[in-house]
């Protein structure tokens, strides 16, 4: 697979293959183990499949640069050039609102091609989405299952770690976002 020879699908199947038959000779066994996770495997792809072809519908039916030349209309020219810092502060108590899949397929495109039709790229509204979503704003959100597992683990309420983590969290979010500012990833 590394050397490019064989295509990567193809040898995770045979690998699958091998593994089941030497790991579980009978063919029940083999059974229970894909039953065991195909639930978990088979949403995961049915939730990439249906974001794609949200986002596809979005982009190929003329809704997403509709809604961005609406949105367009609300930000001032000068002001452009802050989508990305403004977003890297407000990504981290966006994920209380909004769970991964629907900030990253729902509004994130949106303010994306906002950003390209004033001039911004779109690389850096990814980068500052990034910045609070996924690294700071994962870890409280209420609407990530991995935050409710973490906090039945550790034993405390998901209310108590929230009070007490989301003021670290943004402040780390908004530090991340002002050394973003400062190297020059964002530019002001």
């Amino acid at each position: 697979m590394i050397s490019g020879k064989i295509d990567p699908v193809v040898m995770f199947m045979v690998g699958v293959v091998l593994a089941l038959m030497i790991n579980y000779p009978n063919v029940d066994q083999q059974r229970a183990r894909v039953d065991a996770h195909a639930k978990a495997a088979l949403l995961m792809a049915s939730i990439l499949f249906a974001a794609g072809v949200f986002t596809g519908i979005m982009s190929q039916s003329g809704m997403l640069s509709a809604m961005a030349k609406t949105a367009v209309g609300f930000v001032p020219a000068e002001l452009a050039s802050h989508i990305p810092a403004v977003l890297g502060v407000l990504s981290m108590p966006l994920s209380m609102l909004f769970d991964p899949d629907s900030f990253y397929f729902g509004v994130l495109p949106v303010v994306a091609e906002v950003s390209h039709m004033l001039g911004v790229p779109q690389v850096q509204v990814a980068q500052a989405a990034l910045l609070g979503q996924m690294t700071t704003g994962f870890p409280v959100s209420p609407l990530t299952p991995a935050t409710f597992l973490v906090a039945g683990l550790a034993g405390i309420d998901l209310a108590d770690h929230q009070k007490y983590t989301f003021k670290f969290l943004f402040a780390a979010s908004i530090l991340m976002t002002v050394a973003c500012i400062v190297i020059g990833v964002f530019p002001l």
